[in-house]
């Protein structure tokens, strides 16, 4: 067998090193499009106006394109009121008239939007919420109020 010099791939190095700063490019650039994208489609406080703040509880599944409405609602535990704040998850739960009978959930983790100064008049029975929901479950919540005792609970 006739004797072969041995094969030399000139600029190997060099090749190899370029290809590694070109995949390097082309992660940043990827990673720069990305974060991009992620500040474009991310939340924007001036746009809807929504409270941007961190809720406590968990965020509920609402579907997109659904028109919140502010509900005011008489809760009947005004000592429960106390302990809410605007950005809390709560499920709003009617109960018969002294308590009696079934209770059962008009609305489930509706934001809190606003809690009102309690009223003066002891009279007036309750303290005031403002919830969040999409106009039908604010019907549902207006009827109920008006039959039943509404109470909440922290979600």
């Amino acid at each position: 067998m006739p004797h072969f010099a041995p094969v030399r791939v000139r600029g190997g190095l060099r090749t190899l090193h370029r290809l590694v700063a070109h995949r390097r490019r082309a992660l940043a650039a990827g990673l720069a499009v990305t974060a991009a994208a992620l500040v474009a489609a991310g939340p924007h406080p001036e746009a809807g106006g929504q409270d941007m703040r961190r809720a406590r509880g968990h965020p509920v599944g609402e579907r997109h394109g659904t028109r919140l409405v502010a509900a005011p609602v008489r809760i009947a535990d005004a000592g429960t009121v106390r302990l809410l704040r605007p950005g809390d998850r709560v499920d709003v739960v009617a109960t018969g008239e002294g308590g009696a009978g079934d209770a059962s959930v008009i609305a489930r983790g509706v934001r809190v939007t606003k809690v009102p100064e309690p009223d003066a008049d002891p009279a007036a029975g309750g303290a005031l919420v403002v919830v969040s929901v999409p106009r039908a479950t604010a019907h549902r919540l207006v009827g109920a109020g008006t039959t039943e005792r509404l109470a909440v609970t922290l979600c």
